[in-house]
């Protein structure tokens, strides 16, 4: 029997104790589409299905030695970024991934899906200095492009104007979540020439917890396997729509979405 590596795929962001967002998303994501997933651990959340009582960064140095040693040893086809906290830690994750010859997609995790803050306020301009202009994917949603831009998108009209303003900060596609608009759910993806829309069916399922790391992480995914950007988003998008529609109840509060739905 001949065994061959899968693509490698590295995600850089926040634990969650509750295991619906964040690196165990991240991973169960990556396993769930065929590559080897590898983890950097920006802080630690006790999170659950109600909320977030509390996060802690770890320290800079803490973070850089573990993408050293990672990017250093093993390598990756691909990076995804999620909840990276602070000013110190945007700017530690900025300065190794500019210096990486690899697919990078950023989620610039704002909040979390119950609302509680994951981005301190002084870290949104390090985030649109130094990790956008590095990207070759952003996938905010409308609130997250109301703070990295103050374009506010109250249609389906104003996400191109949105994407555009995204762009302005330098990532080479803008992927606009419009899931929150009325209507049937549409995401713009444009490289500010090319523009792509996918639509989805608007599913009647309050647990969604871990959607926006679970469809970066799906991107980054296909990105390792070889797709280009705008077939990488088709299937990621295929891939979250269904454990979307597969969520299920844990705890007290918004449950996560299926990672496994394919295999159950």
């Amino acid at each position: 029997m001949t065994v061959s590596t899968p693509p490698r795929v590295l995600t850089v962001a926040g634990s969650d104790s509750g295991g619906g967002a964040g690196i165990q998303a991240d991973l169960k994501t990556m396993l769930a589409m065929g590559v080897h997933g590898m983890s950097v651990i920006a802080a630690v959340t006790a999170q659950n299905s109600l909320g977030v009582q509390g996060y802690w960064e770890l320290p800079p140095e803490a973070v850089r030695a573990q993408l050293d040693s990672v990017l250093g040893d093993i390598g990756a086809q691909a990076v995804k970024t999620g909840m990276l906290a602070s000013p110190a830690l945007v700017e530690t994750v900025a300065e190794v991934l500019a210096g990486y010859a690899a697919p990078l997609v950023v989620d610039p995790v704002g909040v979390s899906k119950h609302g509680d803050s994951l981005l301190a306020p002084e870290a949104v301009e390090t985030m649109r200095t130094r990790l956008l202009p590095v990207a070759t994917v952003v996938t905010p949603n409308l609130w997250e492009v109301e703070q990295l831009t103050s374009v506010k998108v109250e249609d389906e009209s104003g996400l191109r104007r949105a994407a555009d303003a995204v762009l302005e900060l330098g990532p080479r596609w803008a992927l606009i979540k419009g899931g929150h608009l009325p209507g049937a759910p549409i995401d713009l993806l444009t490289d500010g020439t090319n523009e792509y829309r996918y639509a989805a069916e608007r599913l009647d399922n309050r647990h969604t917890h871990g959607t926006g790391c679970t469809l970066a992480s799906a991107i980054a995914s296909r990105l390792a396997l070889g797709d280009d950007v705008p077939a990488a988003v088709g299937g990621a998008k295929d891939y979250v729509t269904g454990a979307i529609a597969r969520g299920f109840p844990l705890g007290g509060g918004i449950g996560p979405v299926d990672h496994a739905w394919r295999w159950r």
